[in-house]
């Protein structure tokens, strides 16, 4: 269910933002806006992100084999990765060099309506991709705050596409901001400040995707709802004295890996231990689906710390 909801938003961004990109350049190629190359430029960096998500999502699906024997869900994360370095380096770093030009050496533009139209549209279509992603989004966090949510989410993709969306649709405020500006106050250069403006929130976008992936990759644990959940029903096991070690983390959005190291009396025999541990490794996988790997130690207390 969440694969397919991560493929819905992620091919809704690339339709909404592939559709604009083409007629953001047609627009500022006749009307010579620089705020509207760069907005050109951010739509067709998405684009482009947005495929390289579907290139993760659809490699983080392939089986475990010899080499990668708990899977390839960490490609989601890589590409995502990839993704915000695209979008700080491309996205960015073309916008930002634009402006400047653009304040350098300001002129003025041709028929500036023509971009009012095209940004309006563009603004349609990406809250139409936006409301997509952050229903998506909105239903995997439940009541949690919208900034502790992106922090702990495990979805890289439709977090990634949501910031995407939000710069976006921000981008083309600044946009409208600075044409009309630059119009009506006869002031072309305001056209190269609002450029600047959309680099500067491409970057910062970037880098708080950078970040969250990062801890993505470096490897997550799960969330505390389920350590603090697998924690009670381990200890609820009347053979278990107590847990020495819990260790989780995340191989991808719905994928977790679980080593669970326990304490069992001693006057148990093998046939009991491995009951209960067929039982509690069931009652785990029962209640949190997310848990696809468990591995259960039986270790004293004092072997546990060594």
């Amino acid at each position: 269910m969440a694969e397919e909801g991560s493929l819905k938003v992620v091919i809704a961004a690339l339709i909404g933002n592939f559709t604009i990109a083409v007629t953001k350049f047609a627009a500022a190629s006749y009307t010579g806006s620089s705020a509207m190359l760069s907005e050109g430029v951010h739509s067709l960096v998405d684009t482009g992100n947005q495929a390289l998500m579907l290139l993760g999502i659809t490699r983080s699906k392939k089986p475990a084999d010899e080499k990668h024997p708990f899977g390839y869900g960490m490609e989601l994360y890589f590409w995502a990765f990839v993704v915000a370095l695209l979008l700080f380096s491309l996205g960015a770093g073309i916008s930002i060099y634009e402006g400047i030009l653009k304040i350098r050496n300001p002129h003025p533009m041709t028929s500036p309506g023509v971009n009012y139209i095209v940004l309006g549209a563009a603004f349609l279509i990406e809250l139409w991709a936006w409301t997509i992603a952050f229903n998506e989004f909105k239903g995997s966090i439940g009541r949690a705050g919208f900034w502790h949510a992106t922090r702990t989410s495990k979805n890289a993709a439709v977090f990634t596409v949501l910031f995407e969306d939000t710069a976006a649709l921000l981008g083309l405020l600044v946009a409208f901001v600075a044409i009309a500006a630059s119009q009506i106050l006869d002031m072309p250069v305001l056209d190269g400040v609002g450029s600047l403006v959309i680099g500067l929130i491409l970057a910062l976008t970037a880098i708080i995707l950078v970040i969250e992936c990062k801890a993505l990759l470096i490897g997550e644990a799960a969330s505390p709802t389920i350590i603090n959940g697998i924690r009670k029903l381990a200890v609820e096991q009347p053979e278990v004295l107590g847990i020495n070690e819990l260790r989780t983390m995340h191989l991808g959005p719905e994928d977790v890996l679980l080593a669970l190291s326990l304490n069992f009396k001693n006057n148990l025999n093998a046939g009991q231990v491995e009951v209960t541990v067929s039982r509690l490794e069931r009652q785990i996988k029962e209640r949190y689906r997310e848990i696809r790997r468990v591995f259960i130690e039986i270790q004293s207390p004092g072997a546990a710390a060594d």
